[in-house]
């Protein structure tokens, strides 16, 4: 199959997802009745065969706790898990493999730097910003802080196209400013945020930045010297690794002054019951037994994002969204919940008198799995005036086709309710 991708007009050649839906074994298969057409990659993706071996294989041949055994099988583990971090280095670029904290996903990521950065810096009076398009898991962790601390959550606003506004972001970047919160791409609108400026910005204040990378790390080449974030959160699962795994980056310097987020074997350098002195970098943050097989897998899905090529995967994706978008606005009684014009590949839309829930369960009986709800997001729907959306999500492995199957589905669900 061809991991090479170009332009013609709009339309991109070369890239050959039905080759690659080959390496999925859940995408063959039926639901009722129906071939599956899986459009909901935004909460997870499909998992290749590489990455379903690769756990298998860890199992089978390598079970065994890492970095306390001298047995043959513990060291065998201990080494492919940091091979691991690693690669993850590599992958987004960060300047030391210290720099690297494997937690149990974005979430996790983010509460550890509220708990350990945010109770050590934010006090009374202070402000923690966060944007108006966040998943919750970047709202409430800084909801908790703030109630603990006295402070104040301040938020960015954004105009109905789904696009932050940056002159009103300026605005609130003040001294009581302690930490911006903001997500790369909404998960929701699809929108890719200018983070590289918004990070900018805040530093000519002295204002560090948490970035929400779990929707962009599957679709776009992600820099994290090149954007000087100060951390950066993202899951295994969304980009076709297994769930259970994540990772926060942090910037050296903040990860050594910041104190554990929990106790217990391996992070520590010494215990008694009089004192106990931390690990080193990147131990201090990860207490207890590990994910190991969750590592290994998504050391797997790494390996093959490199092999297709994320820029290819982004070729791809956009040009699907573009048509996707384009042919569903052809429908009477749509509206496409967020036009902004960096937009990574979701599609969030309402039928008119149609509820998202009924939408979703005609269309699975077609055998097309989309998301409906407010996507852990209901700031984001209350913002434009919806209960909810129905969110159709792509990924390297889908196809026009399968567009095309999802608009018949949409205009079946239309003629069942007109």
């Amino acid at each position: 199959m061809s991991t090479t991708a170009n332009r013609v007009g709009s339309v991109a050649v070369g890239f050959d997802a039905v080759g690659f839906s080959q390496d999925f074994p859940a995408l063959h298969q039926l639901v009722h009745g129906k071939p599956l057409v899986y459009l909901d990659n935004a909460a997870t993706s499909q998992k290749p065969r590489s990455v379903i071996d690769a756990i298998t294989r860890f199992y089978e041949e390598d079970c065994s706790n890492i970095h306390r055994g001298v047995h043959l099988l513990s060291e065998r583990a201990t080494k492919a898990y940091e091979e691991v971090r690693l690669a993850v280095q590599q992958f987004i670029h960060a300047a030391r493999p210290a720099e690297v904290i494997f937690v149990r996903g974005t979430t996790e990521a983010i509460n550890l730097v509220a708990q350990s950065y945010g109770r050590t810096h934010v006090k009374t009076g202070d402000a923690v910003l966060v944007s108006a398009m966040e998943h919750h898991s970047n709202i409430v962790p800084w909801q908790i802080l703030c109630e603990e601390k006295g402070s104040k959550l301040r938020v960015i606003p954004m105009n109905d196209r789904g696009e932050l506004l940056l002159e009103e972001y300026e605005k609130l970047l003040t001294p009581e400013t302690k930490l911006v919160a903001v997500a790369h791409v909404s998960n929701v609108l699809g929108t890719v945020n200018p983070v590289k400026q918004i990070i900018r910005m805040a530093h000519e204040y002295g204002i560090p930045v948490l970035v929400d990378g779990a929707q962009a790390v599957p679709h776009l080449q992600v820099d994290v010297q090149d954007l000087d974030c100060d951390f950066y959160a993202f899951s295994g699962h969304k980009m076709y690794g297994p769930t259970g795994i994540g990772i926060l980056y942090g910037k050296k310097r903040l990860l050594e002054a910041m104190p554990p987020y929990q106790g217990g074997g391996d992070m520590i350098s010494s215990v008694t019951f009089e004192k106990t002195t931390y690990n080193s970098l990147p131990h201090k943050f990860e207490a207890g037994t590990p994910n190991i097989s969750g590592v290994i897998g998504l050391g797997a899905a790494i390996k093959y994002l490199a092999r297709v090529g994320l820029d290819n995967v982004a070729t791809h994706e956009h040009d699907l969204l573009a048509y996707a978008t384009e042919q569903i606005t052809r429908f009477s009684g749509v509206r496409v919940i967020g036009t902004a014009q960096a937009k990574a590949a979701v599609l969030s839309f309402v039928l008119d008198g149609i509820h998202p829930h009924d939408i979703g369960t005609i269309l699975d009986h077609e055998g097309i799995a989309v998301r409906t709800g407010h996507h852990c997001a209901q700031p984001v729907m209350q913002f434009f005036g919806i209960p909810a959306t129905t969110r159709a999500s792509f990924a390297l492995y889908n196809t026009e086709a399968e567009v095309d199957v999802l608009l018949r589905g949409i205009a079946k669900v239309q003629e069942m309710f007109a």
